[in-house]
């Protein structure tokens, strides 16, 4: 489900590095939001990143 329907950004994968240099998996979750969009002609509802809102890359109804 943490995935943009736009641009494909999805789920990113790291190490949390604490004071004592343990290391330990984290992960980072891109800020999506639920949107009504306009998909040629058809409306749907999907999962879009904020930086294609921002961006204009898709249209919102």
């Amino acid at each position: 489900m943490a995935k943009c329907a736009v641009c494909g950004k999805s789920v990113q994968f790291g190490k949390k590095i604490s004071h004592s240099h343990i290391r330990t998996n984290r992960q980072w979750k891109p800020n999506l939001k639920r949107v009504k969009i306009n998909d040629n002609g058809t409306h749907k509802r999907v999962y879009v990143c904020t930086n294609c809102l921002k961006s204009n890359k898709v249209e919102r109804i």
